[in-house]
């Protein structure tokens, strides 16, 4: 989006449309809006930016929820912005630790900012590019105590600040940036600046762990069974003796495993009753072991993140399964086995294994299947390939 677009997306009567459109869930749907929009004789590019808008707030009601119908987003900021319910937790962060002033460099779209003036906090937001600081300006207008600038984050006024909140940008465009140091602000930057105020920096899940500094909280997020991020906070932000957590936010609430740093993994053994997958936030934060130790389970294998007990397990710290039957990892021997039990429904799991998942299905699964419901998982069994024939508990 340039700066014409947002000169025809801030017009009062162009904001009047995107909310009149409402959702916009798909072709069809975006299809009759663009035509009722023409009817009514809305110039092309107008029409073009409203109807952006309305998918783009579609979408964000994902991660946004309710809020998302009055806000504005830009395609890159909508897909780095934070979940607000995981925002809203970094933001009481802030709030516990007595930290008032927050400094949120690089902004983005203002999902983050909006947590912590949602809690009563004064936040600076400072963001490098004019068009997204002022999407940012338009979602933060409800919140008096808030205030956008447009700057780089590096050289921003930290006078009077109390914390920090880093959200590097980790894309050019289409580019993903390798390099850390390439990052808007750096990663260097970013743990720099954490030696000198309580910061907190939000990074991919999956970065390298041997960038993490020492003395500083990781924490990886997971939110309906997907890892959204990796947490780095320090100063009175970093939860003392605690330099690994793994948060699972679920249907039922939100729980945690922490430890002061990786734990040790169970010896592997054998098959159990029971079968279960870790959630990707403890496997992550390598608190594999704890789990198992809190479950009696034990590893099925010494490099792959399942594990196997024989008691029922309940925790909301990974997926449960009972184990109906073993099979050797085997198109043939599977797909007998499936129609003799009428699967239709099948989800396929795997780790150890180089398999495709869906081109296995394909063999596996007859056109005319039945209706029946199962899940395999295809792993290593010691040294076996093996497809594990299981229902969910």
């Amino acid at each position: 989006m340039g700066l014409p677009d947002l000169d025809l997306l801030l017009d009062a009567e162009h904001l009047r449309l995107i909310d009149e459109l409402g959702a916009i869930a798909g072709i069809d749907q975006a299809t009759a809006a663009l035509t009722r929009l023409r009817h009514d004789g809305v110039p092309p590019e107008v029409a073009a930016t409203v109807l952006t808008q309305a998918r783009l707030r579609t979408r964000a009601v994902a991660k946004f929820g309710g809020f998302a119908a009055r806000m504005l987003f830009t395609e890159d900021g909508l897909q780095q912005a934070t979940r607000l319910g995981i925002a809203a937790r970094h933001a009481e962060r802030y709030r516990s630790a007595g930290l008032a002033r927050i400094a949120d460099l690089g902004c983005g779209v203002g999902g983050d900012a909006m947590a912590f003036a949602g809690l009563g906090l004064a936040v600076r937001a400072v963001e490098r590019d004019p068009v997204t600081a002022a999407i940012a300006a338009y979602n933060l207008a409800p919140f008096p105590e808030a205030t956008v600038e447009v700057g780089d984050a590096e050289g921003a006024d930290l006078a009077g600040i109390d914390g920090v909140w880093l959200d590097p940008a980790r894309r050019d465009g289409a580019t993903r940036l390798r390099d850390p140091a390439d990052w808007s602000p750096s990663l260097g930057f970013a743990f720099g600046l954490a030696e000198r105020l309580p910061t907190g920096v939000k990074l991919g899940p999956g970065i390298d762990r041997a960038l993490i500094p020492d003395g500083v909280e990781a924490q990886w997020v997971s939110d309906a069974g997907e890892v959204v991020e990796l947490a780095v906070w320090s100063g009175p932000l970093a939860r003392p003796g605690v330099g690994r957590a793994a948060l699972v936010v679920g249907p039922d609430g939100a729980h945690e495993l922490i430890a002061r740093a990786d734990t040790e993994d169970v010896p592997a053994g054998e098959l159990g009753e029971y079968l279960v997958e870790p959630d990707g936030a403890v496997i992550r934060a390598r608190l594999i072991g704890d789990l198992a130790r809190s479950l009696g389970a034990r590893m099925l294998h010494r490099t792959i993140a399942y594990l196997s007990c024989d008691a029922a397990p309940a925790t909301p710290f990974g997926a449960a399964f009972r184990v109906v039957d073993v099979l050797p990892l085997d198109a043939k021997a599977v797909r007998r086995a499936l129609a003799a039990r009428g699967v239709g429904v099948l989800e396929i799991k795997k780790r150890g294994v180089d398999v495709d998942p869906e081109a296995f299905r394909r063999q596996v699964l007859p056109r005319a299947a039945g209706t029946a419901t199962a899940t395999l998982i295809l792993t290593r069994l010691g040294e076996r390939r093996r497809a594990i024939l299981a229902e969910r508990i």
